[in-house]
């Protein structure tokens, strides 16, 4: 795994079966983003037989079967997205081709697992939305900067716990490294990447929704500016924005893509939830100049004092497993769809919303 390079983080956890080895069969479709591969770790350690791969490009089909060597490569996306033994679809298509993937995905009849952000426009979300009704499958996304990561994760039991009280407040850094040179085109394209806020912004209001238990919000404000890259016009290299849940928690972020070349990893992820009994930071990825590598750690505060958690080995990513159960048996406890749909809206709406700072 290269920790230095968002585009290709794929965490790998401990193999925690939820089912035996066919009775959850899917295939991977588009290979556009990295994400893939952490996508395709998850569902694998947690037991999922993959069967298929395909792609355009033969040179990506060929690079991802060198870490999934079970794969078989498929000789259409059509054989793929047809196949009757795969329950489900895991696509990271360019961004904004992937609400037409899935909606092929399930009018096939399979659930279908998507990189983040799951659509580039509100009209997308909503020809989704028509789609999981009509068709009773689900369109799941791959928010990873909560579900596969476990600073973050211990941080939403404690959360939940009540040790920190009722949660009232979350804020979000999300900054990325560039990378420029190994970005592909589509990436500098504003029309096919979505912007920054719909972008790594989605991960960020996720993690709001998820902490606080908010069902709905109002963007307040939120702001997009090209600070320092001109090579790139369509690039939008920060973005932050600022909401109040409809039960009244409150939520800023910060996204950008100025992870300088000295530190350890990609992005020096923070995650700040305030209760009215205390407080969690997780750092996410690094600790810097701690002595302590490698990333999460959670500080706690409460009324029984301070405490440092590392939680490296302590959760790991129960998503994939809860989230084939749900396409088994037809339940919601992984994610919910509302939630899903809910996190995406947000964020094109704070895309959409945004000022531009010249």
């Amino acid at each position: 795994m290269n920790v230095s390079d968002g585009m290709n983080y794929a965490p790998k956890g401990k193999p925690a079966p939820v089912v035996e080895p066919g009775d959850f069969v899917f295939s991977a479709v588009r290979l556009d983003h990295g994400h893939i591969y952490g996508m395709c770790n998850g569902l694998t350690e947690a037991g999922a037989t993959l069967k298929y791969v395909w792609d355009p490009d033969p040179k990506k089909v060929e690079a991802f079967l060198k870490a999934f060597p079970q794969a078989k490569p498929a000789r259409s996306e059509v054989e793929a997205l047809s196949d009757p033994e795969a329950q489900m679809i895991a696509g990271a298509a360019v961004t904004s081709e992937r609400c037409a993937l899935g909606l092929k995905a399930m009018d096939a009849g399979k659930d279908y697992f998507t990189d983040k952000a799951p659509f580039t426009t509100l009209g997308q979300l909503a020809s989704a939305k028509e789609a999981v009704l009509r068709t009773g499958r689900k369109y799941m996304v791959y928010y990873a900067e909560r579900l596969h990561d476990e600073g973050s994760i211990l941080a939403g039991y404690i959360a939940h716990s009540g040790d920190i009280g009722k949660i009232i407040s979350v804020n979000g850094f999300g900054p990325h490294r560039l990378g420029a040179p190994g970005r592909p085109a589509w990436f500098f394209e504003r029309e096919k990447y979505g912007g920054i806020l719909c972008d790594i912004g989605s991960h960020q209001i996720e993690q709001f929704l998820f902490y606080t238990g908010e069902e709905d919000a109002e963007v307040i404000a939120s702001r997009v500016a090209n600070f320092a890259h001109p090579e790139y016009p369509e690039l939008e290299d920060y973005g932050d924005c600022m909401l109040n849940g409809r039960k009244g928690a409150s939520h800023y972020f910060r996204v950008d893509w100025f992870t300088p070349d000295g530190l350890s990893t990609w992005g020096d992820g923070r995650l700040f939830i305030q209760g009215t009994d205390g407080y969690i930071e997780v750092r996410k990825y690094a600790n810097i100049a701690s002595g302590q590598p490698g990333g999460g750690h959670v500080y706690v505060v409460d009324n029984k004092g301070e405490r440092y958690l590392n939680a490296v080995g302590a959760t790991g990513y129960p998503f994939f497993g809860q989230l084939i159960l749900d396409c088994l048996n037809r339940t919601e406890n992984a994610m919910t769809q509302a939630h899903a749909f809910k996190a995406a809206e947000l964020c094109l709406t704070a895309q959409e919303k945004a000022v531009l700072i010249h």
